[in-house]
């Protein structure tokens, strides 16, 4: 990440602030989250331009991330403040110290998901059409992990519908190709979160939350590396969809790698070793970014 970047969106208010714990309840201070929404929309643009996407649209959806993470972000605080002071990763958030209320979480909400429902207006009918399927799979995920075990999936179509949406402002259309790499970003998205909820995984048997950790259990790592392998597949397929040149494919060996990488330092299933293998991923969208405009030259 270029320094100038890296300095800017650290920057934070003071937490005694005002502003300072909506900052916190929005992620600001915690800018990977936003990163792993914007690469695969990223993807959407250069997909649909096959090069370089109009300069507006890559505005709109950088500004776009930034948004609709922060209405994510304050929804879910909202739906797991019953639960958040007994989680050690996230007893300090905003809501669980009392910092906020529930209502004011509300709100942070919707000022979010109405500036990114603006900065989709600024694009065309099918994205508009598109954009409220992305607010519905944003506002289900966060109450999901009460009933299944499986709210990671979700996430995965969450976090990856900024591809589909980007595809379809640059492109203004969807062609076949684009839902294999949805789907190779969906996998990814269970990766990653995977590794997040491994961190959880002793407070959330405590508290009685549900997650794919607790479901893969002892198979953790097994079935993470399942949906690596099935992620580097989709992402091959969806080369050859779009007739990409061989630089796309040596392209993908990196993100292989990082891959191998995030097995290796979760072998003991620490907790510091789970998030270190969350935090790798954020190399994985620019690494595919560029694969993707090696294969288009």
């Amino acid at each position: 990440m270029p320094p100038l970047l890296k300095k800017l969106i650290s920057i934070r208010p003071a937490s005694d602030t005002v502003i300072g714990p909506y900052w916190r309840l929005m992620r600001f201070d915690k800018p990977v989250g936003t990163l792993l929404l914007l690469w695969p929309a990223l993807w959407g643009l250069w997909l649909a331009a096959d090069g370089v996407p109009d300069f507006s649209l890559l505005v709109i959806f950088i500004l776009g991330s930034f948004c609709i993470r922060a209405a994510g972000c304050a929804i879910n605080d909202y739906a797991d403040r019953d639960f958040d002071a007994a989680v050690e990763r996230t007893k300090n958030r905003p809501l669980a110290t009392g910092e906020l209320a529930p209502k004011q979480a509300l709100i942070s909400f919707f000022v979010a998901l109405a500036l990114a429902f603006l900065l989709v207006l600024l694009t065309n009918a099918l994205t508009i059409k598109m954009a409220f399927i992305g607010a519905i799979l944003t506002v289900v995920y966060p109450f999901l992990k009460r009933w299944t075990h499986l709210p990671q999936i979700w996430i995965g179509m969450a976090m990856n519908w900024g591809l589909i949406m980007a595809f379809t402002a640059q492109g203004n259309q969807l062609a076949p190709g684009i839902w294999v790499f949805y789907s190779a970003a969906i996998c990814w998205a269970v990766v990653y979160d995977t590794y997040y909820a491994m961190v959880d995984r002793e407070d959330d048997l405590t508290i009685g939350v549900k997650s794919i950790a607790i479901l893969f259990g002892e198979q953790d790592r097994f079935m993470i590396g399942v949906l690596q392998v099935f992620t580097l597949v989709a992402l091959v397929i969806g080369g050859q969809r779009f007739e990409f040149s061989t630089a796309y494919f040596w392209g993908l060996w990196p993100v292989a790698a990082l891959f191998a990488y995030q097995q290796w330092i979760t072998r003991d299933r620490s907790r510091d070793g789970c998030f270190a293998a969350f935090m790798n991923n954020r190399w994985v969208g620019p690494l595919v970014l560029v694969a993707i405009y090696l294969g288009q030259l």
